[in-house]
């Protein structure tokens, strides 16, 4: 069975790098943070001590990291990827991270002899740990193709995007319409229950009717609703504000670089900036509902003295949207 060389573990790479073991790969990991790859070696996974021992042999090597430069930097130098990889290798970046990064990456793999292909995924941790993630591929024909065979086990969708970049294309505006979908339910849900409706109620209508979203069923701000709320554990980060951030400044990034109005999007991205303002980068990013009281109160949040700056954040999963 083929190995996978797996750099950028996190709480969604771990899991799905269970369900690849799972499936009768060998999987080789590695990450800075310790506990992430103690995480993925409870999953079956070898920890790999240096990017040149996760490449070592592999004949596919997933990069799931927080940003372009992060990325960046596990390709590039004589400690990186392109430095230790053999050339029949395929590269894939599940990352979600700029455009102009991503065809960076595309471009320089091709140049060094390197087929490479870029595959954001989509579905959360939940989705990680079933293997239903949505997965948008893009690059050449035969890449996409070889890449789905190693995609499959951790899917339960493989989306053809088109070319180069058109994965990381299709992340960016799908994760704009969640952020916006999050402002929404926090209104929403704020809203309902200053009007008296019984909170449980009002979400199983919701649930029924157009109000309906993968946010609203899945990190809805509210407690006692739905098991996979941050609002049950004080908004600790399931996404985290600082890669909420990040994800829908890309989505403004393109539009500008399209020539194209993003008002919603730029009104939700203001509110992550004034948590991040107010030291809660690191907590979930659906706290913006406490915006909507003019108190800043809402049920499920204690605020307490856990600060944090963006590096810290930047450590946590890539994707859990």
């Amino acid at each position: 069975m083929s190995t996978i060389g797996w750099i950028g573990i996190g709480n969604m790479g771990a899991r799905m790098c269970g369900n690849l073991v799972n499936a009768g790969f060998t999987v080789q990991g590695y990450d800075l943070n310790p506990d992430a790859v103690a995480a993925a070696a409870e999953h079956g996974v070898r920890p790999a001590s240096s990017v040149a021992d996760a490449v070592n042999d592999a004949d596919v090597v997933f990069t799931m990291l927080p940003k372009g430069r992060h990325v960046l930097s596990v390709f590039d130098g004589p400690d990186g990827i392109w430095a230790h990889a053999d050339k029949s290798t395929l590269l894939v970046d599940s990352s979600t991270i700029d455009i102009a990064t991503c065809r960076v990456l595309h471009e320089r793999s091709r140049e060094q002899g390197f087929h490479f292909v870029d595959a954001p995924v989509s579905g959360g941790i939940s989705g990680a740990a079933d293997g239903t993630l949505a997965f948008m591929l893009g690059g050449g024909a035969e890449d996409k193709a070889r890449a789905s065979r190693f995609i499959e086990p951790m899917s339960g969708k493989i989306f053809d995007a088109g070319e180069a970049t058109m994965g990381i294309a299709a992340k960016i505006a799908n994760n704009m319409m969640l952020c916006i979908d999050m402002l929404a339910n926090s209104e929403g849900s704020q809203l309902a229950e200053q009007l008296g409706l019984d909170p449980k109620v009002f979400w199983e209508i919701a649930s029924a009717s157009s109000g309906r979203s993968w946010a609203q069923q899945t990190w809805y701000p509210v407690p006692g609703i739905i098991p996979t709320s941050a609002a049950d554990n004080n908004f600790d980060a399931t996404f985290t504000v600082d890669l909420a951030r990040k994800d829908v400044g890309l989505a403004l990034e393109a539009g500008k670089d399209a020539g194209i109005n993003l008002p919603a999007a730029g009104l939700v991205s203001g509110q992550f900036d004034r948590l991040i303002d107010e030291g809660l980068s690191a907590k979930d990013c659906i706290l913006i509902a406490k915006y909507v009281n003019p108190d800043e109160s809402l049920r499920g949040w204690t605020p307490d003295s856990d600060t944090d700056d963006a590096d810290d954040a930047d450590d946590a999963d890539t994707d859990a949207a």
